[in-house]
């Protein structure tokens, strides 16, 4: 793994960072109990999945772009901060791109847009 960290803002109303990486050489590590099998495809984990975690909060999840980032945020009830659903739903697009390469994303993003909250939340989950 090659982790990337991204500091993302919303006109510096709130303040994420973010610590972001894929499996490389890593998901052919072979597992010690089925050899013929690597670790992380007996976990079902491929090369496309993304692990990404919130710095702030010390919490995070991996993801299968391409989704809806609300719903995967949903799904694994992690406490995100403010910044947390704004960023995936970036890194979700950006990743559509085939010309997708984590050392290219920038170390710091603006998302002017982005909704202003206090704090953050443990994601309910469904």
């Amino acid at each position: 793994m090659k982790p990337k960290f991204i500091e993302v803002t919303n006109n510096n109303k709130n303040w994420g960072k973010f610590m972001v990486t894929k499996f490389y050489e890593d998901a052919s590590i072979p597992s010690q109990i089925t050899p013929t099998q690597s670790l992380m495809s007996a976990c079902g984990w491929t090369p496309h999945h993304i692990m990404v975690f919130d710095l702030q909060t010390g919490e995070g999840a991996i993801f299968m772009p391409g989704g809806m980032a609300a719903a995967d945020l949903d799904k694994h009830k992690i406490w995100v901060c403010p910044m947390f659903e704004p960023f995936l739903k970036w890194l979700y697009k950006q990743y559509r791109d085939p010309k997708f390469d984590l050392d290219k994303l920038p170390p710091l993003l603006d998302l002017p847009n982005a909704e202003f909250a206090l704090r953050g939340h443990r994601r309910e989950g469904v």
